[in-house]
């Protein structure tokens, strides 16, 4: 019988890196079955005595981490070892460490990551679902989405989508004018999917918007750009986010990789509780 080792990534940024450096890392091996948990935003010891406590209970727990703190990487290292848990920094010899544990030789084929296998087809599968998907568009399979994001116009709907579509995620967007602009399905089921509401602070979208309006020429005197408007519409969004118990994101200090790091995070909650 296989074993099956429970991987926690752990980051103090968005954990992109670490993912990437672990994609890279399991294509050297060809048996091997894993869960992955993802912990980006990693930054105190309470949330890493947390995760370790968590990983504890699993069996065959392994921890890969990317934390630039030194003193916070040596208190997760020495509680780690304290609990049993193989625990490794990204900079060390992490091919060599892993054929150990495992019991068997890496194949020690270069860029073995980019071996075109299931992850890569589902990728492929989950960016031509997001293109079709984006804006609001070919909403009667949205069920099929792995993930919904809603919001107003300019709160990095669309780029935060293709992000997450680039990660394996088939991820729909809808845009926010009134009540009936949402899909009934996911009204009538507002947990059909793993569904997430994109907001902003008001005087952030309105310099956004008057942007874009001034780069494609189009006349600034429009509801678009007032800003109280703009007000109306932000807490019409955050009641209809509150009636359907969705999450809510605040996207106006977030990089596109935050919010959707963010958006991954809430996700996994969500699978977690199915």
């Amino acid at each position: 019988m296989k074993n099956t080792y429970n991987i926690y990534l752990i980051s103090d940024s968005t954990g992109e890196t670490l993912d990437r450096i672990f994609m890279a890392l399991k294509a050297q091996f060809e048996n091997f079955e894993h869960n992955l948990f993802h912990f980006s935003f990693t930054r105190t010891e309470n949330q890493l005595l947390q995760i370790l406590e968590d990983a504890r209970k699993k069996n065959s727990a392994i921890i890969l981490y990317t934390i630039v703190d030194n003193k916070l990487a040596k208190f997760l290292s020495q509680e780690a070892n304290k609990k049993n848990i193989p625990c490794f920094g990204v900079l060390g010899d992490l091919i060599l460490n892993f054929s150990k544990l495992l019991n068997q030789e890496a194949t020690n084929i270069p860029s073995g990551q980019h071996v075109l296998n299931e992850e890569y087809y589902k990728r492929i599968e989950a960016i031509q679902f997001t293109m079709n998907h984006d804006d609001g568009n070919s909403i009667t399979d949205i069920e099929k989405s792995d993930i919904v994001l809603l919001g107003v116009s300019r709160t990095s709907k669309t780029p935060t989508s293709i992000y997450l579509a680039n990660r394996g995620y088939k991820t729909s967007n809808i845009p926010l004018v009134n009540e009936n602009s949402i899909p009934d399905k996911i009204t009538k089921d507002p947990n059909i999917t793993c569904i997430i509401g994109l907001t902003a602070e008001a005087d952030r979208l309105y310099d956004v918007r008057k942007n874009r309006l001034n780069t494609i020429k189009e006349n600034e005197n429009t509801n678009y750009v007032k800003l109280d408007s703009i007000q109306n519409e932000l807490d019409f969004s955050k009641k209809t986010f509150q009636k359907y118990q969705w999450p809510i994101i605040d996207v106006t200090r977030k990089s596109v990789e935050e919010t959707a790091a963010s958006v991954i995070k809430i996700h996994e909650i969500y699978s977690n509780k199915k």
